[in-house]
């Protein structure tokens, strides 16, 4: 019964991800590498995208976070609007929850997962909940992160990792090289009743084939 249902979900998977990628434009180009579940960025249908947002989980039980930071152009100084930032993480368990509505990648990113578009300024930020790591404590916690330009590239970025978290390895601490120039290690400060941390990115450093 357990193989019937894994192969109904991964028809259901493929089938969704082959509708989203029918409808992703021509002008649109994945850079960087090999990327399994990238395209989940063209996954925000209709909906008005905006450069702060609040994920699901916020107002359940967890310690409470905001990330922010700023997104340039690739000379590492000009602010780059307008450009969208998919992120996705595990719960308090350390799964990738879908709730009864997801669909698409949805069902393997799971509900904590939200898009936003940097402003005139290359501002982003989102509210959520720390996440945990996976069951078996492979890996640290960590949030993902996918980046769509304007011009149609798209490409993934090294998660995030959380400063002082005893799984760390190094790779996770200095990657190499660190795609968008950030390794996405975070320092979280305590700000009133939540702890904030800054990722900033530029736009095509160390993304190969990105030209």
């Amino acid at each position: 019964m357990k193989t019937v249902i894994s192969n109904v979900l991964i028809i259901l998977i493929l089938s969704s991800c082959l509708n989203v990628q029918n409808e992703i434009s021509d002008s649109t180009r994945l850079v960087g590498g090999p990327c399994e579940g990238c395209e989940a960025i063209f996954e925000y249908g209709d909906r008005e995208l905006k450069a702060t947002d609040t994920l699901p989980d916020f107002k359940g039980e967890g310690i409470r976070i905001k990330i922010e930071g700023t997104v340039y152009q690739k000379d590492g100084k000009t602010p780059a609007k307008d450009v969208i930032v998919y992120v996705y993480h595990t719960d308090q368990e350390g799964i990738y929850a879908p709730n009864e509505n997801s669909k698409g990648w949805g069902l393997r990113h799971g509900y904590n997962r939200t898009w936003l578009k940097t402003d005139e300024n290359g501002y982003y930020s989102f509210y959520t909940i720390k996440p945990a790591p996976y069951p078996n404590r492979g890996e640290p916690a960590h949030i993902h992160f996918t980046i769509l330009e304007p011009n149609g590239k798209y490409y993934w970025l090294n998660s995030c990792h959380f400063e002082g978290d005893s799984l760390l390895q190094e790779n996770e601490v200095n990657p190499e090289p660190a795609r968008g120039e950030s390794s996405g290690l975070l320092s979280m400060k305590k700000e009133g009743e939540l702890l904030v941390g800054k990722r900033n990115i530029i736009l095509g450093r160390n993304i190969p084939s990105y030209e």
